[in-house]
């Protein structure tokens, strides 16, 4: 079977991509393992056109339009003629995007397209309280339309998808992101009362209620570090998210912030090692559609503070193989960082059900063969 994905995030060495990326690098690879053609089409970073083939997977990365206001239109037209080249030596049985991707993708028979919930406009929107921008409104219900059949990484992106945009009587499943428990494996190395933070350095992920905590845990362990790796987000003026940080919080603490460390972004290779040093990993999302960070670090029986909000309950189970924040309070956060370095023994043993916890519920081969029996479903429903 070949299985087509579209998306720009494939992980390219030098340039930064979100957790879309990761997770089609994790399942494609995968699947190359269980004999699938895989393919993976994607507007290039740059102007230039190339083909990679990474652990049998092959990327296509398109040239990028740069012409204003029709650059989408043009972006789109690469694609098409992308998969209708591919399809062409190769047909292609299945093609999956996120929310919006197949807006502008016209179907070919034989090809069953599917769209993957990874949390798209409508449920940011609504997450982050902002009005709908009628253009990625109307090209997420178009693409919806399109789409054969879907797949929810939880139950919370499915329920409050559904709020805004129909499935149109279309099969949903809920398969959860993988995790590569053999990559994200225990290493005993931890330094002490080290805060470790990793994702896009933005205002959904809780960063800033993050560094407002600090001074709080700082009162009870002196000795501790908030180590923050990942990208920067940048505002619509082009200014960065973290010099904001820096600007206004930062420069509040006054000599603790000598304790506070921006780290950027780090390739998918070093993620472990980061996890590995932190004696607590925090990442206190206002919003999640899953979030592979937490079940990564937990994947390493690291101590984990996630979210309370979104999928929060579905990842961690409070006190048991972790525990749960508010996002929106720092003294809430603080709290559960203090327990984690006042609980040392509670926390190792809170890691050892974490790791059960994301075999039984995240492990890679799992997932892969709950997806396989997902396509091979809809290709037997086109037999009948």
């Amino acid at each position: 079977m070949h299985i087509c994905f579209l998306t720009n995030e494939f992980p390219k060495e030098g340039f930064p991509h979100g957790g879309i990326g990761s997770f089609v690098k994790t399942l494609a690879t995968a699947l190359v393992k269980k004999d699938y053609k895989i393919s993976v089409i994607g507007i290039n970073y740059t102007n230039n056109r190339e083909t990679d083939v990474f652990e049998g997977v092959n990327i296509y990365r398109l040239k990028k339009s740069t012409i204003k206001g029709f650059s989408w239109y043009f972006n789109a037209k690469e694609i098409n003629n992308k998969i209708r080249e591919i399809h062409q030596k190769d047909p292609i049985k299945i093609i999956e995007s996120s929310e919006l991707g197949l807006a502008f993708i016209p179907k070919i028979n034989g090809i069953k397209y599917i769209i993957r919930l990874h949390g798209g406009h409508h449920f940011f929107a609504e997450s982050e309280n902002r009005k709908i921008n009628k253009w990625k409104g109307f090209q997420e219900k178009r693409s919806f339309k399109k789409s054969d059949a879907f797949i929810a990484v939880s139950k919370f992106v499915k329920g409050h998808t559904e709020k805004h945009l129909s499935y149109n009587n279309k099969p949903v499943v809920y398969i959860s992101n993988p995790i590569d428990t053999d990559f994200f494996y225990p290493i005993e190395m931890e330094c002490e009362d080290k805060i470790v933070f990793a994702g896009t350095v933005c205002k959904k992920k809780g960063v800033r209620q993050l560094i407002q905590s600090f001074p709080f845990v700082k009162k009870e362990f002196p000795k501790a570090t908030l180590e923050i790796y990942g990208r920067d987000w940048f505002f619509l003026d082009g200014s960065s998210y973290i010099q904001m940080l820096k600007d206004k919080e930062l420069y509040q603490l006054g000599e603790l912030a000598n304790d506070i460390h921006f780290h950027g972004a780090i390739s998918y290779n070093d993620i472990p090692r980061a996890y590995s040093e932190a004696s607590v990993c925090v990442f206190p999302s206002h919003m999640e559609t899953q979030g592979l960070v937490a079940p990564e670090a937990m994947s390493m029986k690291k101590a984990v503070v996630f979210t309370k909000l979104g999928p929060g309950p579905e990842t961690i189970k409070d006190y048991e193989t972790g525990l749960l924040c508010d996002p929106y309070n720092p003294e809430d956060i603080a709290e559960k960082i203090i327990w984690m370095f006042s609980n040392k023994e509670k926390t190792k043993e809170m890691g050892e059900r974490a790791r059960e916890f994301v075999l039984q519920k995240y492990k890679l081969e799992n997932i892969v063969l709950k997806n396989i029996e997902f396509f091979e479903s809809l290709l037997q429903v086109e037999k009948e």
